[in-house]
């Protein structure tokens, strides 16, 4: 999926996907030819994980407390 669908999933900014991404909070886009895109799974997956731990232990939760 493009940035702004996936800002619009995620509910946030298309700057904060950019800087969760830079930061390893999400993962990283691919290139398609001249698109640069999102596999829902992998973003899923890291929402999942960064739920299933704890605050404390959680890279995305720690990013986002720093935001």
């Amino acid at each position: 999926m493009k940035r702004a669908t996936l800002a619009a999933e995620l509910d946030m900014s298309e700057s904060t996907i950019d800087t969760y991404v830079q930061r390893g909070l999400l993962p990283k886009p691919v290139r398609v030819g001249g698109l640069v895109l999102w596999y829902w799974p992998h973003v899923e997956a890291a929402l999942l994980a960064a739920g299933s731990a704890e605050q404390g232990d959680d890279p995305f939760m720690r990013g986002v407390d720093n935001v």
